[in-house]
């Protein structure tokens, strides 16, 4: 068997060998990878290391699909871990502020075609979708709207959504909720947002888009969420061991607006 890697058990070094092939192109992105009784034959192995390799490169996004599909080459770059950006609810009261939420709406519906694809769905296929404001001492900061496949957004309606922590509840109900990508950009407050948020429409929001996965790599959740510049914004830090921390700030109305400040949260 050849690989990248000599050394360490066989799913690893097969692992090393399936990212060295997304990275270099030679399995295109976009495109099915071979399967496992091509990947059994080629390296001469049985389909136990195969399959460890190919939910690893799922679990780090590498590998999208699923459901019965063959899975898909992905080229990514690492993510920060699933604790350090993912309940709001955790975070506020890390920085000892009071969490809260007001339930817009939690709703059964068809996946529409850019919610199917990143989630690795049919078109149509049943999804719950959750919007609520989110607030720090009783302010409104955020809105979150956040779409499930319906095996995890089905214990949405058995949940009281203002009761605290959407994820604290479903975890505890058996849901898989093991590691997240975080993608940050800015945007314009749409009609519902400004409603929501008290602001103008065009007002500037921080968003961030979530892809929530299973420990195996699959799709199970997809958000939107969208802060008050005024109520948090977001660092990174890089280390030079290549590990990335990324953490939300509050930021607090300043008593002299020429000197604004914060309040940090430290990522656990």
């Amino acid at each position: 068997m050849k690989t990248s890697t000599e050394s360490g058990p066989l799913h690893q070094r097969l692992g090393a060998e399936f990212r060295r092939r997304i990275e270099a192109g030679e399995w295109p992105e976009g495109q099915p990878v071979p399967s496992e009784a091509q990947l059994c034959e080629e390296f001469g192995t049985s389909r136990g290391p195969v399959r460890q390799a190919l939910a690893q490169l799922r679990a780090e996004g590498h590998l999208v699909g699923g459901r019965g599909r063959p899975p898909v080459a992905r080229r990514v770059t690492p993510s920060q871990p699933f604790a350090s950006l993912m309940s709001f609810t955790q975070w506020a009261r890390s920085i000892g502020r009071e969490p809260g939420q007001y339930t817009v709406e939690v709703a059964r519906r068809r996946a529409g075609p850019d919610t199917a694809a990143r989630l690795g769905l049919d078109e149509g296929a049943p999804v719950v979708d959750l919007v609520r404001l989110r607030h720090l001492d009783g302010v409104p900061a955020m809105v979150e709207r956040s779409t499930f496949v319906l095996e995890a957004g089905a214990h949405l309606f058995a949940v009281d959504p203002d009761a605290g922590s959407v994820y604290e509840a479903l975890i505890a109900r058996g849901v898989d909720l093991h590691h997240a990508r975080h993608t940050i950009d800015a945007i314009a407050a749409d009609p519902e947002d400004a409603e929501l948020l008290d602001v103008a429409i065009g007002h500037p929001l921080l968003r961030v888009r979530r892809l929530a996965y299973t420990g195996d790599g699959t799709p199970v959740e997809y958000a939107d969420d969208r802060y008050l510049p005024s109520m948090a914004t977001f660092t990174i830090e890089n280390t030079v061991g290549g590990r990335t921390v990324a953490g939300r700030e509050h930021s607090e109305p300043p008593a002299d607006p020429a000197a604004p400040r914060s309040v940090s949260e430290e990522p656990q």
